[in-house]
Formats: structure tokens, C-alpha cells, sequence
């Protein structure tokens, strides 16, 4: 009876994961998950809490852009059991060089958009009707040029 305190239907695991229940059912098609997916006596999916913390996984490395095809593989060494542990390492260490070149990226971007917003900030506050880059008054013919960012 202590294993059926514990079992989640599939809409408990969506509300805690924040997947959809299509979104669960999609991942257990693909073959994301380490374990397949139980079903009580009338044949409805039942996680443990173990699953749960899993896809809560899956759903970070999804958030940090980990393809579909690299969480299969992850799962698979898993589901495999021990002896792959270097494999797994490999996997994730790409996976952390692949995002940590993301945010660097990101962060480049934040400091462009940061600037942009501190000048149209200084621009606004002004009040003035000037280019907020040249400073110069805009003339009639200037209107195509007016949306330059």
C-alpha cells in the first residue's frame, strides 16, 4: 500500500511539471523517460516520485536548449544502468560548454539592449525631439531614417 501513497496520475505529474499532459505523453513516445511508464489496474499512467524529479530534469535540460535527441540519449545511458557514467559525463559536459557559450552570448546581447535602453531612457527624459543618436532636430526627409534603432 506505501508504493500507491506514492503514485501520481498523469495530471498530478503535468501540474507539477509544468508539461502538458501531450507534452508527457510525447516524451514517453520519444523515449525520454529512464523507465517505462507504469499503468494502474485500469490501465491509466501512474509516476512515482522518482519520474517526477526526472522530467523536472528533462524540463531544465529542454529550458537550456538540450535537443530531444540528446535527452533520449542521456535516458538511454541511464536506463542502461552503471559501467556508462563516463559517457553520461561526456554528454553533459558538451551540453555545459554548449550553454555556458550561450549566456556568453546572451550576455553580450543584454549589455547592446542595456545601452539602447539607457540612451532612450536619457532621450525620453529630456523630452526632446532629437535623434537620440546624432542629437540633430529629424527634417521631413528624415522619416525613413526615424526608425533607425
Amino acid at each position: 500500500m506505501a508504493e500507491r501513497a506514492q503514485e501520481l496520475t498523469i495530471g498530478q505529474v503535468a501540474a507539477r511539471t509544468g508539461l502538458s499532459v501531450d507534452a508527457l505523453r510525447l516524451y514517453e513516445r520519444e523515449g525520454l523517460l529512464v523507465d517505462a511508464v507504469r499503468r494502474d489496474a485500469s490501465g491509466r499512467r501512474v509516476y512515482r516520485e522518482w519520474e517526477v524529479e526526472w522530467l523536472l530534469n528533462c524540463t531544465k535540460f529542454r529550458a537550456s536548449g538540450m535537443p530531444l535527441a540528446t535527452i533520449r540519449r542521456f535516458a538511454a545511458l541511464v536506463r542502461s544502468g552503471p559501467g556508462n557514467e563516463a559517457d553520461r559525463l561526456a554528454l553533459l559536459r558538451e551540453h555545459q560548454e554548449q550553454v555556458i557559450a550561450r549566456i556568453a552570448e546572451l550576455t553580450d546581447c543584454l549589455g547592446l539592449i542595456t545601452g539602447k535602453v539607457a540612451a532612450y531612457e536619457e532621450h525620453v527624459a529630456r523630452g526632446a525631439a532629437r535623434d537620440p543618436w546624432t542629437g540633430n532636430v529629424p527634417s521631413a526627409g528624415d522619416a525613413a531614417v526615424a526608425g533607425r534603432s
